[in-house]
């Protein structure tokens, strides 16, 4: 049953293809999917990575195209951008849930003068003082170096996106190496209201930990540290299990990279 509505005819740089990679997110994807439903969309494509589990079929039942790659959130967006038809390309991760309005604030960010790309302001889905805290660190750091995460729901036209370079197949910080090469053609702005993504990496590893991670990760990018090396110290390991909460089984990704969170 097809639950997406394809965008009627308008302006240039007005329809909008929803990218979503994935790997063993059957209990992520369908909430995921559920707020896009009924949205002024040219498509929603789902490009998974070899899930073991019900990722697929709950994707292919709620009326997205899905796509097969090997695993490595690049290489797997890259692939939905190539096979997509939309003006405008919007980088959705399966644990991450678009306000309602989403399509408004897309084309409006992006229709602002001198703008590359935008992404959304962001929101964890459980609430605490030590997420809070993330959730304004993250605020600050968009506010005073305009670099939004993957985790943000980044969108950009599809001419920006190819005169980036789209993005290069790192196993990880594909998302913040794509942000610095938009930052040289344009601004990357926000939009006015928020997308609310899975806590879980910060349940699981703590606050501390996962955020004393990534910013090794961001000093390691800066310092040339081979991504492969980058991608051991978040953990991102062959073999690592999925880490939706309520997913029905603990698949593992046998020979092939994990997801970034």
């Amino acid at each position: 049953m097809t639950v997406f509505r394809h965008s009627a005819a308008g302006p240039p740089a007005s329809s909008i293809s929803v990218i979503i990679p994935t790997l063993n997110e059957e209990g992520c994807i369908a909430a995921t999917l559920e707020r896009l439903r009924g949205a002024d969309l040219s498509e929603v494509i789902v490009v998974d990575g070899g899930s073991a589990d019900g990722t697929v079929r709950i994707a292919e039942g709620m009326g997205a195209i899905t796509l097969s790659a090997s695993a490595g959130r690049g290489r797997q967006q890259n692939l939905g951008a190539e096979r997509s038809s939309g003006d405008i390309l919007l980088f959705l991760h399966a644990d991450t849930t678009l306000p309602a309005d989403f399509p408004s604030h897309v084309r409006g960010t992006l229709a602002r003068p001198g703008t590359s790309a935008g992404a959304f302001q962001f929101r964890l889905d459980t609430d605490g003082w030590g997420l809070a805290l993330v959730e304004r660190m993250v605020a600050l750091r968009c506010a005073v170096f305009a670099m939004p995460y993957g985790d943000q729901a980044i969108f950009t036209t599809r001419e920006a996106f190819e005169l980036a370079g789209r993005f290069k197949d790192l196993p990880v910080m594909e998302d913040f190496d794509l942000i610095r090469r938009l930052k040289r053609i344009g601004r990357v702005r926000l939009a006015p209201t928020a997308a609310v993504t899975s806590a879980r990496r910060w349940r699981r590893e703590g606050v501390l930990l996962a955020t004393l991670k990534h910013q090794v990760c961001i000093l390691g990018y800066y310092l040339g540290v081979r991504p492969e090396l980058l991608a051991r110290l978040r953990g991102r390991i062959i073999g690592r299990r999925s880490k939706c909460p309520t997913g029905k089984r603990e698949a593992r990704t046998i020979g092939a990279r994990r997801l970034h969170e």
